[in-house]
């Protein structure tokens, strides 16, 4: 795994997963454009997030049996003509179809993720698998700063057309530098979408951290769904643009967060995960507090971007020490959960928001990252464990 194939890998996933967020920054655009409300409006984001859930775990898990460098570009084509259709999309409806299919097609990422983890050495996976996750956190981050600039320039239906010649040209590059290996498993289809059920039932470890995994995006989802309706309202009003522009903060955490595979690989993933969680507890305080100032919800996205990708990357870094066999099944049990708490936190954040604006978010936020500190607390001595103990036994 050499720095520039780990650096492509960081660059195509973050490029794969932006498909994800590329409305977020436009719902207020869309709605307005395609005659919805801004209730239905933020379905979009929760239609993305079911059908990526539904992809991660009907595609994902392939990794383990099939060819990956032909499944990855394949998998950014098909991406690729979802996201026209998000362009030409002549209705509301049509859009909320196309868009799901967008999340459904949108794996890439999540396939290149464990592919890292396969061809980094024992001693550097945590960083190199850091490296690539930062990557495809980071692509996040900056697809809503450059939704907005390219929606407030050219139109919202511009934003998903750029997308598109995107991921064909990624798709092109990744299938010239995929070096050919073996699959490591042999399943029929349904044999293999069933052993991911059995990984989660044997594997405690992988439960416990589907938690805490589900509970961190659904989170982060629901703060940046909320961030979008509070930015476009008074006092601020800010036009897309302006609110896309609030990622670059975000992207400040994640540039932070990228060092935390490497506390992975020095044996600290359970008290670091920890502390994350108590930062993104600090971040929706400070959201609570001082929501209502452009200073309060700058610290609150650096503050929870940190912890909300660090938690993130020591998660996958221990699951990936479980079973070199089935990563990838591993990795769609992981992202499969989060991106369901991803979906039911975007939901949320609509009705949240309908029934007590910010401070209803913020205070929901704060509950729910008490929680993953308690499950954290107890799972640490038990099942959480269990992973460390293989990572240190690596190392």
């Amino acid at each position: 795994m050499t720095r520039r194939l780990t650096f492509l890998f960081a660059v195509a996933g973050g490029a794969a997963v932006a498909n994800l967020y590329w409305a977020q920054p436009l719902l207020d655009f869309i709605a307005r454009d395609l005659h919805a409300s801004a209730t239905s409006a933020g379905w979009l984001v929760t239609a993305t997030q079911v059908g990526y859930a539904a992809g991660i775990l009907l595609i994902v898990p392939l990794g383990d049996v099939v060819n990956r460098r032909r499944l990855i570009p394949a998998m950014m084509a098909c991406a690729a003509v979802a996201l026209v259709g998000c362009a030409l999309a002549p209705s509301f409806g049509v859009l909320l179809i196309a868009i799901t299919a967008l999340g459904l097609t949108t794996v890439a990422g999540q396939l290149l993720t464990p592919l890292a983890g396969d061809l980094a050495d024992d001693g550097q996976r945590g960083q190199v698998v850091g490296i690539v996750v930062s990557g495809i956190l980071t692509g996040i981050l900056v697809s809503r700063t450059l939704s907005g600039l390219i929606a407030d320039a050219a139109g919202w239906r511009t934003v998903f057309a750029v997308a598109a010649a995107a991921d064909v040209a990624f798709a092109i590059m990744l299938y010239r530098v995929i070096p050919p290996l073996a699959p490591k498993a042999r399943l029929p289809y349904p044999a293999l979408i069933a052993s991911v059920a059995a990984v989660i039932r044997r594997e405690r470890a992988l439960r416990w951290t589907m938690a805490l995994g589900a509970t961190g995006f659904g989170v982060f989802t629901m703060f940046w769904t909320a961030l979008t309706f509070l930015l476009s309202a008074p006092p601020f009003s800010y036009p897309v643009s302006v609110i896309g522009l609030f990622g670059l903060a975000g992207l400040a955490g994640a540039l932070a967060a990228q060092r935390s595979g490497r506390l992975h690989d020095r044996g600290w993933s359970l008290p670091a995960t920890g502390a994350a969680w108590a930062l993104a507890l600090v971040a929706f305080v400070v959201a609570a507090v001082a929501g209502r100032t452009v200073a309060g919800i700058l610290i609150a996205i650096v503050l929870l971007d940190i912890a909300i990708q660090s938690a993130n990357i020591l998660n996958q870094s221990r699951l990936f020490t479980i079973s070199g066999e089935a990563r990838s099944r591993l990795n769609t049990a992981y992202i499969a959960g989060n991106f369901i708490g991803g979906a039911i936190g975007s939901a949320a954040a609509s009705v949240l928001w309908s029934a007590g604006g910010w401070t209803a978010v913020s205070i929901t936020a704060i509950a729910l990252s008490c929680l993953a500190l308690a499950v954290w607390a107890v799972g640490r001595r038990g099942p959480l464990a269990v992973a460390s103990d293989r990572t240190r036994a690596d190392r």
